[in-house]
């Protein structure tokens, strides 16, 4: 913009100089200055402003008319220079292109393992007591079990553990019960929850989570520390599960440590009685 002004600003000069085109009447000097619209300016990236004036009769008028355009442009092409220095100083630079990641945010490994905690403290784990328990008539994999959960009748819930545990070792004992599952129909009998088992890499040993001794049917099972049971969220409700997929998003966190405790990444699976434990079954998966 501001070569433009300067460039103009000497073509004006010209103009006036040579009274807008043609011979003036009375100069001695017998210049004739072509008309502004007829003065050439040109810019190109590799070359300066140039432009051309014609003028007829005596050399020394040719020479005095250069001289001041040659003069008038220098100074428009000074400021072109200094407009352009100034612009390309003033540019923000160009940012780095790196080759590397950038860096997780300190804490953000953190919060992942909040969010699973979380979850897993929406699924309604409890104590359950198995008060009887017999071979489904028509599936030979799966037990029925009656099963106390705190709740004013007690629970059906189908397992497949004839594989696993002998019929006998399931008679009134305490059970890990995942209790806001949907209910589903096996075989023609309708199952309400699901009975917690720690199992080995190829599934060839299961065996199920017992909560320790003085562990009340219906009791809460949580994850963490004795201190976090005061701040238990409310658990979801099946359908909430179903829908968002808790279980699914929990189960591949739950493990048993090098001592057989039930846990959920590095938060211990406890009532209020102590910690939930496997018999013998160490780093397993659980579900």
């Amino acid at each position: 913009m501001a070569t433009a002004t300067a460039v103009a600003a000497a073509a004006a000069k010209i103009v006036k100089l040579g009274g807008g085109g043609g011979t003036r009447p009375g100069s001695t000097a017998g210049i004739r200055i072509i008309h502004r619209s007829q003065l050439t300016f040109q810019r190109k990236e590799t070359r300066p402003f140039s432009f051309s004036a014609r003028c007829t009769h005596n050399n020394q008028s040719r020479m005095r008319i250069l001289s001041f355009c040659s003069s008038a442009f220098a100074d428009a092409t000074t400021d072109a220079s200094s407009t352009t220095s100034t612009e390309e100083s003033n540019a923000a630079p160009s940012p780095e292109v790196s080759g590397t990641e950038t860096a997780p945010a300190p804490g953000a490994a953190d919060e992942k393992k909040t969010t699973v905690r979380d979850a897993g403290h929406l699924l309604d784990i409890r104590v359950g007591r198995i008060l009887k328990a017999w071979r489904h008539e028509e599936a030979d994999s799966l037990y029925v079990e009656e099963v106390d959960v705190g709740e004013a009748e007690p629970r059906i819930i189908c397992s497949g553990l004839v594989k696993y545990v002998p019929l006998e070792e399931l008679q009134d004992r305490n059970v890990a019960v995942l209790a806001n599952l949907k209910p589903r129909n096996m075989r023609g009998v309708k199952s309400n929850g699901m009975l917690m088992a720690a199992s080995d890499a190829a599934h060839e040993n299961v065996e199920l989570l017992e909560p320790p001794e003085g562990s009340v049917p219906g009791e809460r099972i949580w994850f963490g520390s004795e201190d976090d049971k005061l701040n238990l969220p409310d658990p979801a409700s099946p359908n909430q599960v179903a829908k968002k997929k808790i279980w699914e998003s929990v189960q591949p966190h739950l493990k048993t440590n090098d001592s057989c405790v039930a846990k959920l990444e590095e938060h211990l699976m406890r009532t209020s009685a102590g910690v939930v434990t496997c018999r013998s079954l160490k780093n397993a998966n659980i579900s």
